[in-house]
């Protein structure tokens, strides 16, 4: 639940009536300033303090600003249209807060609005009829069309940003908008006056939550899909504005075949025997996907931030559902380090998932939530689409030892028909002398770089061993553990070795045609583009995944 723009404009509404009668008292008042202008910005300014009271998020600043920019065309006499004052307040809004074009509030916001003028039948501005049955029915069924408008209208924009749309939304916001709006903020402003009504302003929240949670138990609350190309989500968002609009329902039925694309959207997947993977921008941690034809396969699951957020949240579960994968097949948790299974509760909660894969205790949480688990031991096999994977470490001898969980970490060699890859979690140089004297298959194309580059591994023979042409680092932007080590980047770089940086490079993907592609490079930020120099000033090289700019100091 959140302040929104809806509760702060009726607050500004009221409170420009209550000035409006308070001023009209006072002749000295109304003869230096006319009520109507004193009452217009006595509710902006009063607008602007609840707003700051509500903790002044970036929707209250919107809706401020929006209401200032009204009250602004009001007090200079434009009778513009409503359009064009819609129009005039996203450009405020805009001046105010360039980044808010950024957001998905600003759209959301915006489009609702646009959407309820432009959807506006002919003759609904007509009179309801007299009597108070017939305007409670002429309300009703506005209501009932806003809410429609609102629902069919923003999907589009729901599944473009969120990659998710509320199935219950439509029949949770018609108990909770007017409830919420009409009832318990008004209820919350005069307990300031008689504090028993926020009393019962909580009970009606707690009638409404009983109410919410029910539908959320619902078999189908939210419909999820993949991240939509470009031409799905603009046939998409034609179908929503054809399905509102008032037009000809032979005109609005062409919108449902045009959402469609949006809704399930075309998935990319390798072809059989090729896999792709995706190292992930999780800080200091590792969280890699594996993905063949058919199945999935998660690799750790990043670290745990903050005791309310983890990597899983934050980057695993939206690169999943923006990915359009819908389950797990195999959870493999290399060892018990929190920056390797951090985010393995809120992933196994969130998505299902097949199988679990680890290197745990008997009696880790992890374990306990009756997943099919399989200890990851030495000499485990199986193929998947024509992909093979191999257990290379630890031996089942290892897992009896009392040995430091980063020596027991599951390390997973992947075969494909283009490319190998090697994921050697956190090991140690003597797990990879131990690996070598095995003579474990460790030769792969990509190596996920043992303990994130720490000091403690990548000894110069198995990097030999491994022979691969790219190296990948997971590791936070100036780690606090100094990974990746000078030293051993250069290690690396002595052998000619491409060597990546997620704090460099973002997520790393390895296509399933066997090319490397960093996310930042593939998809540059604003802040990433070259700044414009001035004549003579030293213009450093674009940075990429393994350089980052370098400038020498100047006295300018």
């Amino acid at each position: 639940m959140s302040i929104s723009g809806l509760h702060v404009t009726m607050f500004a509404w009221l409170a420009a009536a209550l000035v409006g009668v308070l001023w009209r008292r006072s002749p000295r008042l109304v003869l230096a300033v006319p009520t109507p202008l004193a009452a217009r910005w006595g509710g902006v300014l009063l607008a602007t303090l609840y707003a700051l009271l509500a903790g002044w998020g970036v929707p209250a600043q919107r809706t401020v600003a929006m209401i200032a920019a009204v009250a602004l065309l009001r007090s200079l006499g434009l009778r513009w249209p409503l359009p064009l004052v819609l129009l005039g307040a996203a450009v405020a809004v805009s001046l105010l807060d360039p980044w808010a074009l950024l957001q998905p509030g600003f759209w959301l916001s915006f489009v609702a609005v646009g959407l309820l003028v432009a959807s506006e039948p002919a003759g609904t501005g007509a009179p309801p009829a007299p009597g108070w049955r017939a305007r409670a029915a002429a309300a009703l069924r506005n209501g009932l069309r806003s809410q429609a408008v609102a629902t069919v209208g923003l999907a589009p924009l729901s599944l473009l940003f969120f990659q998710q749309l509320s199935l219950v939304g439509f029949a949770a916001n018609l108990v909770a908008i007017p409830l919420v709006t009409l009832v318990v903020t008004p209820l919350a402003l005069l307990g300031v006056l008689l504090p028993p009504l926020w009393a019962l302003a909580a009970g009606l929240l707690q009638a409404l939550a009983v109410f919410l949670q029910a539908l959320a138990a619902t078999p189908l609350p939210v419909w999820t899909s993949a991240a939509a190309p470009a031409w799905a989500a603009a046939a998409g968002l034609l179908g929503g504005l054809l399905l509102v609009l008032p037009l000809p329902w032979r005109l609005r039925l062409l919108g449902l075949p045009l959402l469609l694309p949006l809704l399930a959207p075309p998935l990319e997947r390798p072809a059989h025997g090729q896999f792709e993977a995706v190292a992930a921008d999780i800080g200091q941690g590792t969280a890699v996907l594996v993905r063949t034809a058919g199945h999935l396969l998660v690799y750790d699951t990043g670290p745990a931030y903050t005791p309310e957020a983890d990597a899983a949240q934050r980057v695993l579960l939206p690169l999943l559902r923006a990915r359009g994968e819908r389950h797990v097949d195999l959870l493999m948790l290399s060892h018990r380090d929190t920056d390797h299974v951090g985010g393995a509760a809120s992933l196994l909660a969130a998505l299902p998932v097949r199988a679990l894969s680890t290197s745990l205790a008997d009696g880790h949480v992890l374990r306990a939530r009756g997943l099919t688990h399989t200890r990851c031991e030495a000499g485990q096999s199986w193929t998947w689409d024509g992909v093979r994977f191999d257990v290379l470490h630890p031996t089942a001898a290892e897992h009896d030892s009392l040995v430091r969980p980063n020596a027991l970490s599951c390390v997973l060699r992947v075969q494909g028909a283009r490319h190998s890859l090697l994921l050697a979690g956190d090991i140690e140089a003597a797990q990879e002398a131990a690996l070598l004297a095995r003579g474990a298959p460790l030769r792969s194309d990509v190596l996920l770089v043992p303990h994130h580059g720490s000091r403690t591994s990548s000894t110069a023979a198995f990097i030999d061993a491994v022979a691969p042409h790219t190296a990948v680092v997971q590791a936070a932007y100036r780690s606090r553990f100094g990974h990746p080590a000078p030293d051993v980047e250069a290690r690396y770089a002595a052998r000619g070795i491409v060597f990546v940086r997620s704090d460099r490079c973002g997520a790393w993907t390895l296509q399933a045609g066997g090319q490397g592609v960093c996310e930042r490079q593939a998809a540059r930020r604003y802040w990433h583009h070259p700044a414009v120099w001035w004549p003579g000033a030293c213009k450093p090289q674009p940075s990429t995944a393994q350089e980052p700019r370098k400038c020498p100091s100047t006295s300018r």
